[in-house]
């Protein structure tokens, strides 16, 4: 499970900030910032809007654990929805050809009967 401290620093990295860039928009000292991504400051709750506004995520986006298992079963669900989606095009397809057929040969026995 991944901290909020370590959360905030993936956001950051992946702005291609430094921690200086952070500090100084959340007005505070680089060590100071360092410690809140080590976890060695608790965060209190404006802190973690100000943090949360900085990066343009919600509060509980740095407090949630996106890497849990939940998210895992989310993306295997999706996965699997797509596979059954296509599984069922593929059954639609198969029993309108059934029908064509069965028509057909019905078209065929009605012939034979009258002729």
């Amino acid at each position: 499970m991944d901290s909020i401290g370590k959360r905030i620093k993936a956001l950051r990295q992946q702005k291609d900030w430094l921690q200086s860039d952070v500090a100084k928009k959340l007005n505070i000292s680089v060590p100071a910032f360092s410690k809140i991504e080590s976890d060695i400051t608790d965060i209190n709750i404006s802190r973690l809007r100000e943090i949360a506004n900085i990066f343009g995520v919600g509060m509980t986006d740095l407090l949630s654990d996106n890497s849990s298992p939940a998210k895992e079963y989310v993306d295997e669900l999706k996965k699997t929805k797509e596979i059954v989606e296509a599984q069922d095009a593929k059954i639609n397809k198969l029993q309108e050809y059934i029908i064509r057929l069965y028509e057909e040969l019905h078209t065929l026995k009605q012939g034979v009967t009258n002729g």
